[in-house]
């Protein structure tokens, strides 16, 4: 399926709200098409210099539009493509487009690890001191709170370009109990440096037994 591209050095998962300062002519143009014709486009991850994975966003509303042009935008971002063919120019228009791929999605979620992943996800946020609020789970996801758990921009990556929601809930555990473990550690090195220079009370040592040979 040919679709109009806008590269970002940005992650969009499926579901979430997309917000877009447009100040270019070319994406301007885009927008007015989107708006006028009802048609959506891929927001392509520029990482390491190629475009391979990207997913796909629906204009939602134009929130202001500014004297020279540039306008504040919300998409909704929908389904994760593959990057097939990429133009600098689509067709005759001023932006870029090309030819993608959409992703199969494999819907085997895994209620047990979904759980897993919330309460470790709990955890994450006790240790850092934050507050947690309340998860729907009849709506929640792999996707839904992918951006508040420290994953960094390459595994936000990564988690993007797998189908099965079972190994994204399996991918999140996992970064989240090693960043657990880390995070324990460090608050356990805090503790112990909080605690030098305080008047400590020391249980009195018996030396009757104590040699020296």
């Amino acid at each position: 399926m040919k679709i109009p591209l806008f590269p970002l050095q940005s992650v969009f998962f499926p579901g979430e709200t997309v917000p877009l300062h447009i100040f270019e002519e070319r994406y301007k143009a885009l927008i007015q098409d989107c708006k006028d014709e009802a048609i959506t486009f891929g927001i392509p991850v520029f990482i390491d210099n190629i475009l391979a994975y990207g997913t796909e966003v629906q204009l939602k509303e134009i929130v202001n539009t500014y004297p020279d042009g540039a306008m504040d935008v919300v998409c909704v971002a929908r389904q994760v493509f593959k990057v097939v063919t990429f133009d600098p120019q689509l067709d005759d228009k001023l932006y870029p487009g090309g030819i993608v791929a959409f992703l199969d999605p494999l819907q085997d979620s895994d209620p047990e690890l979904v759980q897993r992943v919330l309460e470790a996800c709990k955890e994450l946020y006790r240790l850092m001191e934050l507050p947690f609020g309340p998860i729907k789970l009849e709506v929640f996801n792999s996707f839904t709170l992918a951006h508040k758990m420290g994953l960094s921009f390459q595994q936000e990556y990564q988690l993007l370009q797998l189908a099965s929601e079972k190994v994204r809930l399996q991918f999140l555990f996992d970064h989240l109990e090693q960043t657990i473990k880390v995070l324990g550690e460090l608050n356990r090195t805090r503790e112990r440096i909080e605690l030098n220079g305080h008047f400590r009370n020391f249980d009195p040592l018996d030396f009757k037994d104590y040699s020296l040979e």
